[in-house]
């Protein structure tokens, strides 16, 4: 489904993707930005997030679980210290829990968004939009 892109840029809901995963911080943002509501910024190298996110200044950030230099929990946790990004909501993106575990492949625990690779375009908007409503 293509969509044409918004007229102003300021109104594109802007996201971070961090994983160490190029392929996936690619997908993720040729998919979402060809909808036409996203800016997609991707880090494929967790101790740059927080950098990164005074920069951008995210909507909403995706996640990855784990990752080698630091891993998620860690990188959240530094995020939300931090009185320029803590207040923006994270989405951890896994693939260790999988579609059939997670139902939908989106869900929350204990009070965090989750949402299990691989992701399909529609989910992962769906996703965003419902952590961001």
């Amino acid at each position: 489904m293509l969509k044409i892109p918004k007229l102003n840029p300021d109104s594109l809901t802007r996201v971070l993707a961090i994983d160490d995963e190029a392929t996936f911080t690619k997908m993720v943002k040729l998919n979402l930005e060809a909808t036409g509501d996203y800016s997609v910024q991707t880090l494929n190298e967790s101790r740059r997030a927080i950098e990164v996110a005074r920069e951008f200044k995210p909507h909403i950030i995706l996640l990855d679980v784990v990752m080698p230099e630091a891993d998620g929990g860690d990188v959240a946790n530094n995020l939300r210290t931090r009185s320029a990004t803590k207040d923006i909501p994270i989405i951890f993106v896994s693939a260790m829990v999988s579609k059939r575990e997670s139902q939908s492949g989106f869900y929350e625990s204990g009070g965090e968004h989750f949402l299990a690779k691989p992701v399909s375009t529609e989910t992962l908007c769906y996703a965003i939009e419902s952590v961001l409503s």
